[in-house]
């Protein structure tokens, strides 16, 4: 597996970051739009798992066949190209912190994003909850199954695991740029993404199709449960990928070449 140095993946980063920093508004939407879409695809298949084996997580085998199909939908969006909120808290900070690009740019950018993300997440949900079950391969209770495992913790868990998601996914921009070869970035994309879904961690884009799915066909997930999903869901992502991975990393290449 071929790598780039530290120091040229932080200048690809630089470089990726501000170019969709100037990217017109219309394109970042439909491109986030596209990611909302094509990352509904893991979860959809996680929960084609669940209804294919007993219905419930804890059994190893279906905690790593869960795990992988939640990294499917990762793999079509970041491969894809398509814009991931996500990423973006790694990608985009980094131009701030090296002063090539300024705070309002970043807001413009994580805004226009995070909406397509959602709005397209939220068109995927309907059309599989209205579709799937009629095909008779996903039963209605998987899906308030997989809904179930995230909005069932405290309001401090989803924010500090928040945190860890957004720290992995930042990994995930670092490790797939240093990557040369398609390959590699699938490999990559598998362990991180398949990280965070055998941990259960919640991911404010994949997870709001993973919630919104219980909304749509459980009474026992409510518009709270999934706004406060989403709310601390979205902040820990944030923190985690730009502190932990923007900031720590940004901070050790650039000093490393003093």
């Amino acid at each position: 597996m071929q790598q780039m140095p530290s120091a040229a993946v932080l200048d690809s980063l630089i470089e990726s970051g501000l170019h969709e920093m100037e990217r017109e508004r219309s394109g970042l939407l439909l491109s986030a739009f596209s990611a909302g879409l094509d990352i509904g695809f893991g979860p959809l298949l996680m929960a084609v798992l669940l209804t294919l084996s007993d219905g419930t997580f804890g059994d190893l085998a279906t905690e790593l066949l869960l795990a992988s199909a939640y990294s499917v939908g990762f793999i079509f969006v970041i491969l894809g190209r398509s814009e991931l909120f996500t990423e973006h808290t790694t990608l985009a900070v980094i131009p701030v912190l090296d002063h090539q690009a300024s705070i309002g740019q970043l807001g413009r950018l994580w805004g226009l994003v995070y909406v397509g993300n959602l709005v397209g997440g939220a068109v995927f949900t309907f059309l599989a909850v209205l579709l799937m079950p009629g095909l008779g391969v996903v039963s209605p209770e998987a899906f308030g199954t997989i809904a179930d495992k995230l909005v069932s913790h405290d309001l401090s868990w989803l924010f500090i695991a928040g945190i860890f998601a957004g720290w992995l996914m930042g990994l995930m921009a670092w490790l797939i740029t240093a990557a040369q070869e398609t390959i590699s970035r699938i490999f990559l994309i598998w362990i991180v993404a398949g990280t965070i879904g055998i941990l259960h961690l919640p991911h404010s884009i994949a997870g709001n199709v993973e919630v919104l799915f219980g909304l749509f066909t459980s009474s026992a997930v409510t518009l709270s449960d999934y706004l406060a999903f989403q709310l601390l869901a979205t902040i820990g992502n944030a923190v985690g990928g730009t502190i932990f991975v923007a900031t720590l990393k940004y901070g050790h290449v650039v000093r490393g070449a003093k």
